[in-house]
């Protein structure tokens, strides 16, 4: 079901009227030696439109997109916070946005420049030794850091660990990365308040652990109480700690994972270093290890020498031990000009305010909604929280017809239905970049919501109403999608 649409490009289209004015031919003309390539103009039924009505048509299709340039994104677990327009002016000066990734070392000095900078920058920040900015996303990030933790067992001859614990409150890529990488996947279930059981972690830990993936603070949004004593019980098992970074946004500045005891971990620059995120990427998921893994990261990683005369000169080392090429050259280039962006811009002192700001909004935002909502684990929260929506379900709503509903008072949905372990869960993570203004208003329509549950559950049970396009069948969606555009008529 659609609604209202201003007419398509196809549909407005007018027999000779053309969008361009080329200028008479002045030189010779020539003829292709086949032109069996060439499709027939009269059949490929391209639009005749004038060059405003194509301008139009493409605004306004842009518009039908939402972003976090236009609307706030309270999307828990994804960090969809503010991309600063400065990062995107330094990622397009010449000497970076004209670079090519099979030009020699000595032509290339100030990119290589910047990532080693970052390499440090983030192993400073993280706590770690070592870095490889190659992986392209989070979930490949995943996979380099798991593959560590393998080539590094087989490397000391250790063939019998076989298995990878994960926390039920992890996130979901974590069980797929460990099966990835041939590893039997252990569930580690969460006490009452949110914790790895340490009961259950020590009764599933053994000599066939290859190591745990621990995401903390963790997909309800709470950091780790025990966190210190997991650690050692992994390690007292000789297996290794894996970090998933992708909530490194609560805790930058102030807590450092590889201080803790973690081993190796991934960030995603993405998220928490505000490169822009979303509708398919670029990501970046560079890899921070412990001097232990750090012979195995895929390469080649950018080292630096000193000269006779003091200078600095950048260059790429292969490291033989490495797991291999993960990513085409260099990895997402552009997206490491960024992130070294944001962290100089901020430095020690403002990461760290970025941290403390996403943290007190999110429990500013807990606090104005658990009156409404229920709250499963009622704590001091990091980054996000996670409601649940059983009290509307008991009233015929679900967590899904609140996130539609949401859609009509111009918000992106929050992530619903994960973690798996909260009944109708909905995730919100606020981030440091929204206002006091912002959360105030996303609280009152929160709110809203929830009384029109009380009062007419069918309004929100049919929402949305103002959006281009309203309720879908999505099973048919999925099953039988339509995926070109038919003209009518």
């Amino acid at each position: 079901m659609t609604a209202a649409l201003e007419p398509l490009i196809y549909e407005i289209s007018t027999p000779g009227r053309k969008a361009y004015s080329l200028p008479e031919l002045d030189v010779p003309t020539t003829t292709l030696p086949d032109n069996s390539f060439l499709r027939d103009p009269d059949k490929i039924g391209l639009p005749e439109v004038a060059e405003l009505d194509m301008v139009r048509h493409f605004t306004h299709l842009s518009r039908f997109n939402y972003s976090i340039d236009g609307g706030f994104y309270p999307l828990g677990s994804c960090t969809m916070k503010y991309n600063p327009k400065l990062n995107e002016d330094i990622a397009r000066l010449p000497g970076f946005f004209d670079v090519h990734p099979l030009q020699s070392e000595d032509t290339v000095q100030g990119a290589l420049q910047v990532q080693y900078d970052l390499q440090k920058a983030l192993a400073e920040v993280s706590g770690f030794d070592a870095v490889s900015l190659q992986p392209a996303a989070g979930a490949q990030g995943e996979l380099v850091g798991v593959l560590c933790i393998r080539a590094y067992h087989l490397a000391r001859g250790d063939k019998a660990r076989t298995k990878i614990l994960v926390p039920d409150a992890a996130h979901g890529t974590n069980p797929a990365t460990a099966a990835i990488c041939g590893y039997q996947v252990i569930t580690i279930k969460s006490d009452s308040r949110g914790n790895v059981d340490l009961a259950h972690l020590r009764q599933m830990v053994g000599p066939d652990t290859a190591g745990l993936m621990l995401t903390n603070p963790n997909t309800l949004g709470l950091f780790d109480e025990n966190l210190l004593e997991v650690c050692e019980i992994v390690h007292q098992a000789g297996g290794l700690m894996y970090g998933d970074g992708a909530n490194f946004n609560a805790i930058m500045g102030i807590a450092r994972p590889g201080d803790i005891g973690f081993d190796v971990m991934h960030i995603n620059l993405h998220k928490t270093f505000s490169t822009p995120h979303g509708g398919g990427g670029p990501g970046s998921g560079p890899v921070c290890v412990k001097t232990h893994l750090a012979a195995y990261l895929p390469g080649p990683v950018v080292e630096k020498e000193l000269g006779e005369n003091g200078d600095a000169r950048y260059y790429f080392k292969h490291l033989p031990e490495s797991i291999g090429k993960v990513r085409s050259f260099w990895g997402n280039f552009g997206m490491h000009v960024r992130a070294l962006t944001y962290i100089r811009v901020h430095g020690a002192i403002g990461l760290r305010q970025v941290s403390e700001n996403a943290v007190l909004n999110a429990n500013y935002l807990m606090h104005k909604l658990k009156g409404a909502y229920d709250l499963p684990y009622d704590r001091t929260c990091m980054h996000e929280f996670v409601l649940s929506g059983r009290r509307q379900k008991a009233k015929g709503v679900k967590t899904l017809d609140i996130a539609k509903r949401l859609l009509d008072y111009g918000y992106h949905a929050p992530t619903i239905y994960f973690p798996l372990i909260v009944e109708e869960s909905i995730m919100i993570e606020p981030t440091e970049t929204e206002s006091k203004t912002t959360l105030d208003q996303f609280a009152v329509d929160m709110l809203k919501i929830a009384q029109e549950v009380d009062d007419s559950p069918d309004l929100v049970k049919n929402a949305p109403y103002n959006t281009p396009v309203l309720r879908l069948d999505e099973t048919t969606a999925a099953r039988k999608p339509v995926v070109r555009f038919r003209c009518f008529g």
